[in-house]
């Protein structure tokens, strides 16, 4: 079975954007995007909802093209492109970059996913995460905490239906005050 992660920067006070989708408020470091790189690189399969696709793929196809690109840009670029991806969405006609759009039941195919061979997954997108969160999915959780309350926005986790019980698994500080905190799924 295919271990399943739900990881995203977000803010002190649970938001993964401010209102208007901003996500302005971060604070990147060259160690912080190292690490989201690493964490990158042993995944290999990526599920999005369709905010977050077009979000990363308004960027990243061309990331390692930008002026100014660091060397982990540039890797993060290469391998975003490289690594397989399904877009889940009911609103878009078609995907590219290595990707493909799924439009049936999230959760069914989800659940298809993680139950074959392969290595880790990650879901991103609040609303799609959130329904795999729901549906007891998620094995684990990396939580990176920026020192910022914005006040509204998307939140990192939705409404629950109950508990889920966790274990903390690592902490690690980075510059500008940013935190870790990975947490896996008490099962």
């Amino acid at each position: 079975m295919r271990k399943l992660i739900y990881g995203m920067n977000l803010t002190v006070d649970g938001y993964v954007s401010a209102p208007g989708d901003d996500i302005g408020w971060g604070e990147s470091s060259d160690e912080l995007f190292q690490w989201w790189l690493d964490q990158e690189r042993a995944v290999s399969l990526f599920l999005y909802g369709r905010r977050l696709w077009e979000n990363m793929s308004s960027y990243w196809p061309t990331g390692d093209q930008q002026p100014g690109a660091t060397p982990a840009q540039i890797e993060f670029a290469r391998n975003w492109r490289d690594t397989p991806k399904v877009v889940f969405s009911s609103t878009i006609d078609k995907v590219d970059w290595n990707a493909r759009l799924f439009t049936g039941d999230a959760i069914a195919e989800i659940t298809r996913l993680k139950a074959g061979d392969g290595g880790p997954m990650r879901v991103g997108g609040a609303a799609l995460a959130g329904a795999a969160v729901r549906a007891g999915l998620i094995d684990e959780y990396e939580i990176v905490t920026h020192p910022v309350l914005v006040g509204a926005g998307t939140p990192f986790f939705g409404a629950l239906d109950g508990w889920s019980k966790l274990d903390l698994v690592e902490t690690r500080t980075f510059p500008g005050g940013v935190t870790l905190s990975r947490y896996a799924t008490r099962r």
